[in-house]
């Protein structure tokens, strides 16, 4: 019989079982490892991150196996003749052949390096054995008729078992891993990391994006992690290597996944590294289940960046309770970090926006950077930095979000955020005319309104504004019709078709009313319209925030010739001079607008 066959003891007498089969094992893996840990200490390092001594089959392999552990603990030489040495102090000799088997595994060896692909099969081999010996314990139940309950007990006890071993670690070189080699620590240059794209982290960082649900936090991150896995840059940072990604999503529909990354210019053969979980069945990231399940993903996809979609959908706990939070360190991230795995975690906003996520405060003990993101209006976001552990990398950016529809399908590669230079942030500031434009065009205000009913529309929305920048307004947006006289039919409305900030954004049904006067992807506005964000001081943004007494210290101009309009053309709002309005019916008693 081949020697990696083992007869399986059959636990049940019926046909079936009448011959043995083979119990899952690879006895010549299990020797080539063991040649090399008697001559390495490294290779029993290497060796003991993947197996301990009971993944070896025969007890002659665990015996040469523990020998060498205490060998080396013991900082005693490894060797062969010391094995045997040892071995023949304790009287055991008996068990390797009188020797015979110590010298014949010394004499075939494997190179170091060779050793974790070797040890790898043996602790395989032994994760199928005990499979397989779980599988010959539930027959055994149910020979003798065990009932449901002892039936689930005795599964219950084998998952607590492979997730006790999942969970800590094989052998000394687990403990000792973790100690600094002091050449090696100095010899890093840790203030030259590059940053990843973006520069909101570093690799194996943990960070935090924290904003309202309308912000569209979903949105933003997955542009950049498909960016990051493809190599792309983004937010204006050069293109990198690509970046193995791990995305945990738990709040997003498919389809709403699949529609924005098509806008984004993704597809098939487009994905790069990226590695997207929807709706995963993980236990709870808060318990030591949740933290073996996503570890084990983390393997098998060979993450170097994990996303967690929102955090809240992946514990048990409650948010309020920083126990929480600490067993989400302790079972998951603690891991992850010993591992260098980075992690971004999407998280809301509380009650008071100001006092950062819902929560315990304990959430943010543990991540190098708090990024929260909010919305400015107009398609302008802000993205701040709150806490840092680090200080690496830029505090704050200023991010436009671009997107545009061809009739029902989103442009593809049209939707990106950018990081606005100043020139753009000044044209989009709160108070400018451009950004009294866009809330106009936002609240559907007709292209042809005149000074009265924009006037009107602001209060509306809850805006003040000079009288020269509502003129202002109101001239560059009758310039966009053609228009030459503020007689023009009521009925012409603007094409917002090709806006920089449509509607609806990718992951929204365009086809209900629910969406109109979005500024980001996924969730309609409270108000139409309305700006998200206090309005500026006065005395940070002239003509914007006036006290009313004060609101007529600009004098409001014709919007046909340009003039300044004085007396009773001012006061009573008429916004065209006496010489241009002879025939228009302009006159505010005459419903011309």
């Amino acid at each position: 019989m081949d020697s990696n066959v083992i007869p399986h003891p059959s636990t049940n007498h019926g046909d079936d079982d009448a011959h043995a089969y083979p119990v899952p094992a690879d006895i010549e893996a299990e020797q080539l490892v063991l040649g090399a840990v008697m001559h390495y200490p490294q290779a029993h390092a290497d060796a003991a991150l993947i197996l301990d001594r009971t993944d070896f089959l025969r007890e002659a392999h665990r015996l040469i196996w523990d020998t060498v552990t205490h060998l080396i603990e013991t900082g005693a030489g490894v060797h062969p003749v010391a094995v045997r040495a040892h071995i023949e102090k304790i009287k055991q000799l008996r068990q390797v052949d009188g020797g015979i088997l110590i010298q014949r595994l010394g004499a075939d060896t494997i190179t170091p390096g060779m050793v974790g692909h070797f040890a790898q099969i043996v602790a395989d081999r032994a994760h199928e054995r005990r499979y397989d010996e779980h599988a010959s314990e539930l027959k055994g139940a149910i020979a003798r008729q065990a009932s449901a309950d002892e039936l689930e007990k005795i599964v219950a006890q084998f998952q607590q078992r492979e997730t006790l071993r999942a969970n800590t670690g094989h052998g000394p070189a687990h403990l000792v891993s973790s100690i600094l080699d002091w050449d090696v620590f100095f010899a890093t240059d840790f203030g030259n990391i590059a940053m990843l794209p973006g520069r909101l982290m570093a690799p194996g960082q943990q960070i935090t994006i924290v904003g309202d649900g309308k912000a569209g936090k979903s949105l933003f991150c997955q542009e950049w992690m498909w960016r990051m896995a493809t190599g792309r840059p983004f937010l204006d940072d050069a293109p990198g290597v690509p970046v193995r990604i791990l995305y945990l999503d738990a709040e997003n529909g498919q389809e709403q996944v699949q529609e924005r990354f098509y806008s984004f210019g993704a597809g098939p053969g487009r994905m790069g590294d990226l590695r997207y979980a929807s709706f995963p069945p993980l236990r709870p990231l808060d318990t030591a289940g949740g933290g073996a399940d996503l570890m084990a993903l983390i393997k098998a996809t060979g993450a170097e960046l994990v996303v967690i979609d929102t955090v809240s959908r992946f514990i048990s706990g409650p948010e309020n309770d920083a126990d929480t939070w600490l067993n989400l360190y302790r079972h998951t991230l603690l891991a992850m970090k010993r591992d260098r795995v980075a992690s971004v975690r999407l998280d809301h906003f509380g009650k008071d926006g100001e006092r950062g996520a819902r929560g315990s405060s304990a959430k943010n003990q543990d991540v190098d950077h708090v990024w929260t993101l909010s919305s400015q209006g107009g398609g302008i976001l802000s993205l701040r930095r709150t806490h840092t552990r680090t200080g690496i990398g830029p505090d704050e950016f200023t991010v436009r979000r671009d997107a545009r529809r061809d009739g029902d399908n989103w442009v593809p590669g049209a939707t990106k955020h950018v990081v606005m230079t100043y020139e753009h942030v000044e044209q989009n500031l709160p108070g400018s005319v451009e950004w009294l434009i866009m809330q106009l065009d936002g609240a559907n205000v007709p292209l042809d309104a005149g000074n009265r009913v924009v006037r009107a529309a602001l209060a509306t929305l809850k805006i003040s504004a000079g009288n020269n920048k509502i003129a202002e307004a109101v001239a560059a947006r009758k310039a966009r019709t053609g228009m030459t006289s503020s007689n023009v039919s009521a009925d012409v409305s603007a094409d917002r078709s090709e806006g920089r900030f449509p509607e609806t954004f990718p992951g929204t049904d365009p086809g209900t009313g629910e969406t109109a006067g979005q500024t980001f992807p996924g969730t309609p506005p409270e108000t139409s319209g309305t700006p998200p964000v206090p309005y500026p001081s006065p005395s940070r943004r002239e003509g914007v925030g006036e006290h009313p007494e004060h609101a007529g210290s600009e004098s409001p101009l014709c919007t046909i010739c340009g003039q300044s309009l004085h007396g009773y053309r001012s006061d009573r709002g008429y916004d065209t001079c006496l010489s241009c309005d002879p025939t228009t019916g302009s006159h505010p008693n005459t419903g011309a607008e």
